[in-house]
């Protein structure tokens, strides 16, 4: 099993910048990929910014333009989403997910807001 525990959401103003970060427990040797992503209430869930095993960002939303990275240190871990030049359409719930052994697991979440 393992446990995913985001940290790092809040209220920001528009133009600001946000980290978040995912911190993985238990059985963490076999995680592979894990990614972020976000949704809001009524709406499909979209991917935010993925990154394989070895630490290597490998996808990123449309809507992201540069503006996100995503870092993974496994001494730590912990997968974290640099976010920069927030705007409000990038208010949503963030959640982290991972991948192990054919098996997906998400944390509870994390609620950003870009306020005008």
């Amino acid at each position: 099993q393992v446990q995913l525990a985001e940290s790092g959401g809040g209220l920001v103003q528009a133009g600001e910048s946000l980290k978040l970060s995912c911190l993985a427990s238990g059985k963490t040797w076999t995680i592979g990929g894990m990614a972020w992503y976000r949704q809001t209430p009524g709406k499909e869930r979209e991917l935010v910014a993925r990154i394989t095993r070895g630490g290597v960002p490998r996808e990123f939303g449309d809507f992201v333009k540069g503006r996100f990275t995503i870092r993974r240190d496994k001494t730590k871990n912990t997968v974290d989403l640099q976010m920069n030049n927030l705007t409000p359409e990038d208010t949503d719930v963030y959640s982290c997910y991972a991948q192990d052994q054919g098996l997906g697991y998400w944390g509870q979440g994390t609620q950003v807001t870009v306020s005008t």
